[in-house]
């Protein structure tokens, strides 16, 4: 199958971005996760249209000062997190889609507050173009966030999986909105992401890694003008 061109990718994000906006994912009275990203970007402008033009009422919780101030401007209203609260559902993308619906992301740099969206969301539906399916992960460098002050004993103990701290086009380590640094892994082939996952939790200094496993309820993915929809077993209730 011949590689699709940067234009024709943007033009799949921008398909699967409006389609988890429509009334088939997103109704009136939701509480969702906003994710964070160029194809979720894409759904947050087509959601705000939704809000202006047809009045739905909705309320988002954001995975990153960057989504929270592109849905603020779209008329939608942001709140916080609070004790007892569950979103109906979260929209974010991904930067690999494996088989299982096993995912990296982290490429954007939220991955933290993503996956504890995720995780306060009764579903969670992923949106992406073709090229991010894999058959296997770790083709995409596997994002972790770490603590400042252990960034070189974290670099240290990950050091035969090819870790690079992440800079900001300078010499800047990039910072995340909770203060943290980002290192990226080329592991190469991921045969075992949940031993990698199990790996990275007990690494001292490391605030979250971006193996999401088990955690997508649904997948829509936008080939060409055509959109699939991947369906998982993951529905919390509470």
């Amino acid at each position: 199958m011949p590689t699709k061109n940067k234009e024709q990718l943007e033009a799949e994000k921008k398909i699967a971005g409006e389609a988890a906006a429509g009334g088939e994912w997103v109704r009136a009275g939701m509480r969702i996760g906003i994710g964070t990203g160029s194809t979720v970007a894409y759904f947050i402008r087509a959601l705000g249209r939704r809000v202006r033009e047809e009045g739905l009422e909705i309320e988002g919780v954001a995975t990153s000062e960057m989504s929270a101030e592109l849905a603020e401007r779209e008329g939608i209203r942001v709140v916080a997190p609070a004790r007892k609260m569950r979103l109906d559902l979260d929209v974010d993308g991904a930067d690999e889609i494996g088989p299982d619906l096993l995912l990296i992301k982290g490429g954007g740099g939220a991955l933290t507050r993503e996956k504890i969206v995720a995780a306060a969301s009764r579903r969670v539906l992923i949106i992406a173009d073709s090229s991010k399916v894999v058959e296997r992960l770790g083709r995409f460098p596997l994002p972790v966030e770490v603590i400042r002050f252990a960034v070189p004993w974290v670099l240290d103990e990950l050091d035969s999986w090819g870790p690079v701290l992440r800079l900001d086009g300078g010499a800047r380590p990039v910072v995340t909105d909770q203060g943290n640094h980002l290192i990226d892994c080329h592991c190469g082939e991921i045969k075992e992401p949940r031993e990698i996952a199990k790996r990275l939790d007990g690494v001292s200094g490391v605030v979250e890694h971006g193996l999401f496993l088990g955690m997508a309820s649904d997948v829509l993915i936008a080939d060409g003008s055509e959109v699939r929809v991947l369906r998982g077993d993951v529905l919390r209730g509470g």
